[in-house]
């Protein structure tokens, strides 16, 4: 079902001049329910935002510096937040926690101030971490609404499609796998027996394995020079493109996305599932679908390690005084 009147969205992204900002905003400056793309970053938007400008598209680029953040997401309606640094290899997760917990907390601050009621979709790694930073930040702001607070965890499911479909000979458009949990190591847990193919479980332990590893992969074959900028962009632009959607009134649109869940509430309080999306952000978590023994096992696995990222990420915020 769709609106009689179709609307139209200004979107900021945070970190735009980044390895998945640029790509990302080449891809949102296409799609038509983008009127307004708002470029933000510390290096380089103008000359982005100048480049974006010549493609002959109906959207309105401009470009922001820290000084004009404001300007960047004053009544934007979709803040997706990519700053910070990527991987590299030899990293650990404890490295990229502490060199971008302080990025996301300070802009998580200033969409408070100036886009309380936009939907934000959160990119930076490490997400299960970056996703209660931003909860936390925005509680103690008073804005925040576990509506619209997202991780964009979709590149996952992404993986596990495009994986079965070269082991299977599949179509990957045409498997459905479910992903559950976080955004890294052993947090990613890929249903793949609700994808309709029969697999053993050495096949599915291998297929996961794989999905796992999907981003150590992309960074050495890039000799330690990017990560999986292009392949999460996609994603990402995927995913905004949904969420416009149901904001404008369509409905079904599912994505897996990390969100302040119900499924799991006696463990952990941010969980990866897909979430179908609705004209205020979420419309409703889908209940999980029965799993495997082996699928169970892992999702046992995965909560403890994804308790953990997430009260680092709220202990990091409720430790320091609120300004």
């Amino acid at each position: 079902m769709r609106r009689s009147v179709q609307l139209f969205f200004k979107v900021a992204v945070l970190g735009a001049s980044g390895a998945v900002g640029q790509p990302l905003c080449l891809a949102l400056v296409q799609n038509r329910k983008v009127s307004e793309l708002r470029l933000y970053d510390i290096v380089s938007p103008l000359g982005d935002a100048t480049d974006l400008s010549h493609i002959p598209r109906k959207v309105k680029v401009t470009g922001h510096l820290p000084k004009g953040i404001h300007r960047a997401l004053e009544d934007a309606d979709l803040v997706l937040i990519s700053a910070g640094i990527p991987r590299s290899p030899g990293m650990f997760r404890e490295d990229l926690f502490n060199a971008n917990r302080h990025v996301i907390q300070d802009l998580s601050k200033e969409v408070a101030k100036y886009a309380p009621r936009a939907v934000i979709g959160i990119i930076s790694d490490p997400l299960n971490s970056m996703v209660a930073v931003a909860a936390e930040t925005l509680r103690q702001a008073g804005t925040y609404d576990p509506r619209k607070l997202f991780g964009i965890s979709s590149l996952d499911t992404m993986r596990a499609q495009s994986m079965l479909a070269d082991f299977t000979g599949n179509d990957p458009e045409q498997l459905h796998i479910p992903v559950l949990g976080g955004h890294s190591g052993q947090t990613i847990v890929p249903l793949f027996s609700q994808s309709g193919v029969p697999l053993t479980r050495e096949e599915a332990e291998y297929l996961t394995h794989r999905v796992r590893r999907g981003g150590d992969v992309v960074v050495n074959a890039k000799g330690g020079r990017g990560s999986s900028s292009l392949s999460a962009a996609y994603a990402v632009a995927d995913w905004a493109d949904c969420v416009m959607r149901a904001l404008d009134g369509e409905e079904g649109l599912v994505r897996s996305s990390m969100v302040e869940s119900p499924l799991v509430p006696e463990t952990t309080r941010f969980f990866a599932s897909p979430v179908e999306f609705g004209k205020h952000g979420v419309q409703r978590v889908l209940p999980l679908p029965p799993l495997n023994e082996y699928e169970e096992e892992q999702l046992d696995r995965c909560l403890a390690d994804l308790e953990k990222n997430i009260r680092k990420g709220l202990q990091f915020v409720t430790s320091k005084p609120s300004e």
